[in-house]
């Protein structure tokens, strides 16, 4: 009774956090409300939710590694994948050795693997943080393509060195031959049985769908359970549970190209995948939040581990790792940048970047969901049974620089990104044009071969042919409107603007005419409801 009630108090904060960042006159990240919510609860409620790392990383990670993988826009990935690849390995490789040693000589009480071990968990960045900081300032489309990118692997790159640093400290021992070939069976076996999971089982479902129909409950079910399937099957075998998971996630992609899934699945999955990812999200921040009286609590004792009395030595700690975690990544964003994003043609090779451009990326470079749930996945005990070392003043580090960093890109990102402007690139609205000028013309002649099918031998055939000719009348429409040598496409645009304008307005009075109608009664709320929902569905297209 007790984890239910942990648990439900645990999402109400999660909704309050989000009312209240709203609420809010300033842009202040829903992150720091939820963590500032958590702490609240915490010294009210007295509230002290024990954590067991496995099942932690168990519940978060693999949904949310698999929604990012399953939701990033992969052609923008393919455009930048020189930039992300940079980003995602190269720096998280630089972080974690660099600031690994930065932090062991900053800390000598810290062991070298457990310092390696926070370094790893402090370098995956968070793009939900990101787009929360910048809700009120636009953040370029390619920029955030890259960031997204960078997140998917640098998540699953970071976690990976996480395991060898555990490992060296559970084990006391590190052998670069030894983890070369552990990294490869992690690396390659986890994205094998990813990428099986999520083939097997989309194929098996779409086979049965296509023989007994097709369940909508059962196909959300599914979906929600394949990243978990792949995550144990892949640790199970000694694997990367969480490239399992992104890589399931990545093929989902495909797999739902070639076998399609019935609307109201889609529909429906998509709503819920969206509630999953933002009541986990939220979760995590307010656990944090809810963890930092303990936290602070015991920061004296915490800041006897480093050999000094005054706890604020902590808080010295924490700037000096942002300090060093900051000027790497702007140092590695310029490099990146010069080398492939602003590379020119070929008679001009390099072109310098824009330092705002840099600073906007270096400052993106939030920690957020995945480092706590990094930090927290550190055992409470090695092999022999003592308390793993330095625990609490890793989790005390890591909390400090995700708060950290979220404070500071809340401040400084939002005024770099004001008419911050990427390298320009090409417009892809004449493939969005030439999509739906084909798919209008097989719609018109599906509805032809239709109309005379369904007209044949029957005495009213001429109702299906007006119906027919005012469908294809629409489709025609759109063609005549997209066609590239149809007319001015300028004043095409500018016909859909209006009539998107019209539409929804003509939908607002609809329903509120049925909410009036419902409300007096003149017609029962069975009908009111399909009706609003028709209205809905028709209202996202044009939203």
């Amino acid at each position: 009774m007790e984890v239910v009630s942990i648990v439900l108090i645990l999402l109400v904060a999660v909704v309050v956090s989000g009312a209240i960042s709203r609420m809010l006159p300033i842009a202040l990240p829903t992150p720091l409300v939820q963590i500032a919510l958590g702490s609240i609860i915490g010294l009210a409620a007295n509230l002290r939710v024990e954590l067991d790392p496995e099942l932690f990383l168990l519940l978060f990670l693999p949904p949310l590694l698999f929604l990012d993988g399953w939701r990033i826009p992969k052609d923008e990935l393919l455009k930048d994948v020189s930039t992300v690849f940079e980003l995602a390995l190269g720096l998280v490789l630089l972080t974690v050795i660099g600031v690994g040693f930065f932090i062991h000589w900053l800390v000598p009480a810290m062991p070298l693997a457990v310092a390696f071990a926070l370094a790893a968990v402090v370098s995956p960045t968070d793009p939900i943080a990101v787009s929360a900081i910048a809700a009120r300032v636009p953040i370029p489309k390619r920029m955030m393509h890259i960031l997204e990118g960078e997140s998917l692997l640098n998540d699953a790159s970071g976690l990976v060195c996480l395991r060898f640093a555990i490992a060296a400290a559970l084990t006391g021992s590190f052998s670069i031959g030894e983890a070369s070939l552990t990294f490869l069976w992690l690396a390659l076996g986890g994205l094998v049985i990813g990428v099986a999971v999520a083939l097997s089982v989309t194929r098996a479902k779409a086979w049965i769908s296509d023989r007994f129909g097709e369940d909508t409950g059962s196909q959300v079910l599914i979906s929600l359970l394949i990243p978990f399937a792949a995550y144990i099957l892949a640790e199970h075998l000694h694997c990367s549970g969480i490239l399992a998971a992104v890589a399931a996630g990545v093929t989902m992609t495909f797999a739902e190209i070639s076998r399609q899934a019935l609307p109201a699945t889609r529909m429906r999955r998509n709503s819920v995948w969206d509630t999953i990812q933002f009541s986990l999200n939220g979760i995590i921040f307010v656990l944090l939040g809810e963890q930092l009286p303990g936290i602070l609590a015991a920061a004296k004792q915490t800041v006897r581990l480093t050999h000094h009395a005054n706890p604020w030595w902590l808080g010295v700690y924490v700037m000096a790792i942002m300090l060093a975690l900051a000027t790497l990544r702007f140092a590695w964003v310029w490099v990146s940048f010069r080398l492939t994003l602003l590379r020119g043609r070929e008679d001009v090779p390099y072109r310098n970047p824009n330092w705002r451009l840099v600073a906007a990326m270096s400052f993106a470079g939030v920690r957020g969901a995945i480092t706590l749930a990094g930090v927290l996945t550190i055992p409470l005990t090695l092999t022999d049974g003592t308390a793993f070392p330095a625990r609490d003043l890793a989790i005390f580090l890591a909390a400090g620089v995700i708060i950290v960093s979220l404070i500071a890109a809340s401040v400084g990102l939002p005024l770099l990104l004001r008419g911050l402007t990427m390298p320009a690139e090409p417009s892809r609205q004449a493939q969005e044009d030439e999509a739906r000028v084909a798919s209008a013309q097989a719609a018109i002649k599906a509805i032809e071969r239709t109309q005379h099918r369904l007209a044949e031998g029957r005495s009213d055939a001429d109702i299906y042919a007006a119906a027919g000719a005012r469908i294809m009348d629409l489709y025609r429409e759109r063609i005549d409107s997209r066609s590239q040598h149809g007319g001015d496409t300028r004043e095409a645009r500018k016909y859909d603007q209006i009539e998107r304008d019209l539409r929804l307005a003509g939908l607002k009075a609809e329903r509120d005419e049925i909410f009036r109608m419902a409300r007096g009664r003149s017609i029962g709320s069975e009908i009111a409801q399909k009706l609003i929902r028709e209205l809905d569905l028709v209202e996202v297209r044009y939203r």
